[in-house]
C-alpha cells in the first residue's frame, strides 16, 4: 500500500550558503534556516485542515544530524504537537562525502581535480574519499521506504530525496543527483506522484 509521505528537507545553514558540501557533519540552521523550518509548520497546518488531517494522524521520522532535528522541532512547534515527539532514523541520514565534507568544489577542483572530473562526469556512482554514492542512498532510502508502516512526515537532507526519486522512478539515476531540492518546500509523495507546496 502506499504510503503519503510529507518530504522536508532541512532549513538553511552557512555552509548551504557557502556552497560547502555538508554531508554527515552537524553544521546548525541560521536564522533563515529556521524561517523556513517554521514557514513548512505552517504550510503543512494548512494542507492538513484543508484534507481535514489531524497533524497527530502521522508517523514523524527524523535523519539523526542536528539541522534536520532542528528543522522537524521548529514544525512540529507550528503544528501544535510537542517539539521533540518524533523518531530518530538513521537511514535518513545525508549522503556522506567522506574526506571531501567542509570543502566547496570550487576548492576541490584546485585540490582533487582529476576525482572531481570524475564526479561530474558520473555523479551518480562516484564516491568521495570516505564517503558513499547516490547509488548507495537510493538502496538506503529503498530499504526505508519499503518498511514504511504508517504515513508520515518526514524531516531529512537533500541527497535523501534525490536517492528516494530515483527509488521511486520519479527520477532516472543519472538526473536524480542533479534535482534541485529546495528548503522551506513540503514535497508530498504519494504513490509515484510528487506535489511541492511553498
Amino acid at each position: 500500500m502506499a504510503r503519503l509521505l510529507y518530504y522536508i528537507r532541512h532549513g538553511e545553514t552557512d555552509w548551504n550558503v557557502e556552497g560547502r558540501l555538508q554531508g554527515r557533519r552537524d553544521v546548525a540552521l541560521n536564522p533563515r534556516g529556521r524561517a523556513q523550518a517554521r514557514h513548512c509548520g505552517e504550510v503543512l497546518r494548512d494542507l492538513f485542515a484543508r484534507d481535514g488531517i489531524a497533524p497527530d494522524a502521522f508517523d514523524y521520522l527524523c535523519s539523526p544530524l542536528g539541522r534536520a532535528r532542528e528543522t522537524m522541532e521548529l514544525v512540529r512547534a507550528e503544528l501544535g504537537l510537542a517539539p521533540q515527539d518524533y523518531r530518530i532514523e538513521p537511514q535518513l541520514s545525508e549522503i556522506s562525502f567522506g574526506e571531501w565534507e567542509g570543502y566547496t568544489l570550487a576548492e576541490l577542483r584546485n585540490r582533487d581535480p582529476q576525482r572531481t572530473a570524475a564526479r561530474e562526469h558520473d555523479k551518480w556512482r562516484f564516491v568521495a574519499p570516505g564517503g558513499e554514492s547516490y547509488e548507495a542512498v537510493s538502496h538506503r532510502m529503498r530499504d526505508w521506504h519499503e518498511k514504511l508502516e504508517r504515513d508520515a512526515v518526514v524531516v531529512a537532507h537533500g541527497g535523501t530525496a534525490r536517492g528516494l526519486l530515483a527509488h521511486l522512478g520519479l527520477a532516472h539515476p543519472a538526473a536524480a543527483p542533479l534535482v534541485d531540492i529546495a528548503q522551506g518546500v513540503i514535497y508530498l509523495f504519494k504513490g509515484r506522484d510528487m506535489t511541492r507546496y511553498a
